[in-house]
């Protein structure tokens, strides 16, 4: 009996597709198939044709529910899918300390659900951790944006018709997303300044030639496995007092602070965007999960004083092609994680990896967080 996968295709507002087809061959080397829901990957440029001649067989949804043993989507599914899914593996970025009751009803459904978004980020992990790979695409996505809506130039010119100082872009997060942020103002020749709680980040933003702001006395966050932690108070009001400071002096303000399971800390307040320039702009990416600004509103830009803030988190959907490229690339390699050789499943528990991302099992809820917020 061999193992079947499912592709499915995304919501509407979804660009991205979870493997396209030339992530296919490694899954046929392990005698796995895949069946894939028509169109899936059309946002992405990836034709039914191309699937087809990669091995795959394209089929209606129910069908890709009904075959496949392990199902891929990047959005949870529908309450629509539940009676054609019950038992199956699924895999996809759910968002589960967001979508809590979401999983509940997944682990009454019987299924399995890795939720990829709950990745361990250690060493091992980093070949599957998407949200990494499409972060980096954010960071990247971000500054473009911001040079087409900014009404001056990012470079400095000495020009016959007078000289133009290079723009000053404020970088509100070294993670994944504001180091890829940095190195493409960089190439755009702006001029960086860059905050992060994280002390340990400033050789990194160095390197890349941006500016590291310091405060002093954050919260330690070397335990935290890669993410950020919640700060003091104290902290918080001298870090807000040196961000003031930049903000003013900003051209673009990218922003990308965002706490698991938590709403987004509020960086740039009201004052602080009432003492911007005119023709300013700030993108924030932690738009959906309540932005970094008291005026974000996610999937919108809102002009306040003259200043533009778009709150955009779909930033990798504007890049489908590459964004579904890494994301398959991911998802491919925890795939070879929870599958034998023989193309069977092989779910090892003992796995730190495994287990971290698993959020429902065998009937119930296996993430501790997960039941936390459940009460």
């Amino acid at each position: 009996m061999h193992m079947i996968i499912g592709i499915l295709k995304e919501p509407a507002f979804e660009t991205r597709v979870s493997l396209l087809p030339e992530h296919l061959i490694a899954l046929k080397k392990n005698s796995i198939e895949v069946v894939v829901e028509q169109h899936a990957g059309a946002t992405a440029f990836a034709t039914d044709e191309k699937y087809k001649e990669a091995g795959a067989t394209v089929v209606s949804r129910k069908e890709v529910l009904l075959q496949a043993h392990i199902i891929l989507s990047i959005n949870p599914i529908t309450e629509n899918d539940f009676a054609d899914c019950k038992d199956k593996v699924l895999i996809g970025q759910f968002q589960a300390l967001n979508n809590a009751s979401f999983v509940q009803q997944l682990a009454a459904n019987n299924n399995t659900v890795f939720s990829m978004d709950m990745l361990p980020r250690t060493t091992r992990a980093q070949s599957m951790d998407v949200l990494s790979s499409q972060a980096n695409i954010a960071g990247y996505k971000a500054v473009l944006l911001a040079a087409n809506l900014f009404p001056k130039y990012f470079p400095m010119f000495m020009t016959a018709a007078g000289s133009i100082a290079p723009a000053k872009v404020l970088i509100l997060g070294a993670g994944v997303a504001g180091l890829q942020a940095i190195a493409t103002a960089k190439r755009l020749g702006a001029v960086i300044e860059v905050f992060d709680t994280r002390p340990a980040v400033k050789e990194e933003v160095m390197s890349l030639g941006a500016k590291f702001i310091e405060v002093e006395g954050a919260a330690d966050a070397s335990k935290a496995g890669g993410y950020a932690v919640e700060q003091t108070e104290e902290f918080l009001q001298r870090q807000k007092a040196k961000i003031a400071e930049s903000v003013a002096k900003a051209d673009i303000v990218i922003t990308t602070a965002q706490i698991p399971g938590k709403k987004a800390p509020i960086l740039i307040t009201k004052e602080m965007i009432h003492q911007m320039k005119n023709g300013s702009v700030i993108i924030d990416i932690a738009a959906s999960t309540g932005g970094n600004t008291d005026y974000t509103k996610n999937d919108e830009t809102v002009v306040e004083n003259g200043v533009s803030i778009v709150g955009n988190s779909k930033l990798p959907g504007s890049m489908p092609s590459d964004a579904s490229k890494l994301y398959g690339k991911n998802i491919l390699n925890f795939v070879q994680l929870i599958t034998g050789k023989e193309g069977q499943l092989h779910l090892n528990f003992e796995d730190d990896l495994v287990i971290g991302t698993c959020v429902a099992h065998q009937g119930g809820i296996t993430n501790d967080r997960v039941k936390a917020i459940l009460g």
